[in-house]
């Protein structure tokens, strides 16, 4: 069992799942779980404090207004997706009927298309730093790395991971949008067996850019 499968059969979890249905009070949540109102208090800040909960307004009845619950985008995260399965089967009848040089093309515009909607600030340095901070938004983890007069980004989480075992040539949508994102020529040397790893050379010196 996966951590999000654990944490969604846990009481935590439960809360998390009612409240995907709909939005709920601490009474109806209560009932639906056969717990106490505060037990269910502690859960819901708790829950609030992790950024999966928040409260949406307040239910008006005969009695005191009850605050409503519901969640956060955050929240949704948690819970299974079918778009790494769609997006492999995508890939392939792509390359199957354009072949892989065209499906190459096709995944570097997409990186090209997702930097060019940021506005990038002045500087390799703070370009870096906001070219890093877009691959966490994606929900990777890399930092830069300067070693022997080279610049790399070392990737230690790949937002891709579940489609570059099977479909490599994916990488290929960071290598544009990191190029775009730095001002300078970036080349992928990932790692593309069972637990993808990241690892791109800044080539700075093609644009006279300092390090």
């Amino acid at each position: 069992m996966g951590c999000g499968e654990r944490f969604l059969a846990s009481t935590r979890g439960q809360v998390v799942v009612l409240l995907r249905r709909s939005e709920r009070t601490v009474n109806e949540l209560a009932a639906a779980l056969g717990l106490t109102d505060n037990a269910i208090r502690a859960h819901l800040s708790s829950l609030e404090r992790d950024g999966l909960v928040e409260r949406r307004g307040v239910r008006r009845g005969v009695g005191k207004p009850a605050h409503l619950y519901g969640l956060t985008d955050e929240a949704e995260r948690l819970f299974p997706k079918a778009y790494d399965a769609v997006l492999a089967g995508l890939l392939g009848v792509l390359t199957e009927r354009l072949g892989s040089a065209e499906v190459e093309a096709l995944l570097a515009e997409v990186g090209r298309r997702a930097a060019s909607g940021h506005d990038w600030p002045e500087g390799v340095g703070p370009r870096l730093d906001a070219a890093l901070a877009l691959v966490g938004e994606m929900g990777g983890l890399a930092e830069v790395v300067r070693r022997n007069g080279s610049v790399l980004i070392e990737g230690y989480s790949c937002p891709l991971s579940a489609l570059v075992p099977s479909h490599p040539e994916v990488c290929r949508v960071l290598v544009s949008l990191l190029s775009e994102a730095v001002g300078a020529p970036v080349q992928g040397r990932c790692d593309h067996g069972a637990h993808p790893r990241c690892s791109f050379v800044v080539d700075l010196s093609a644009c006279g850019a300092a390090s």
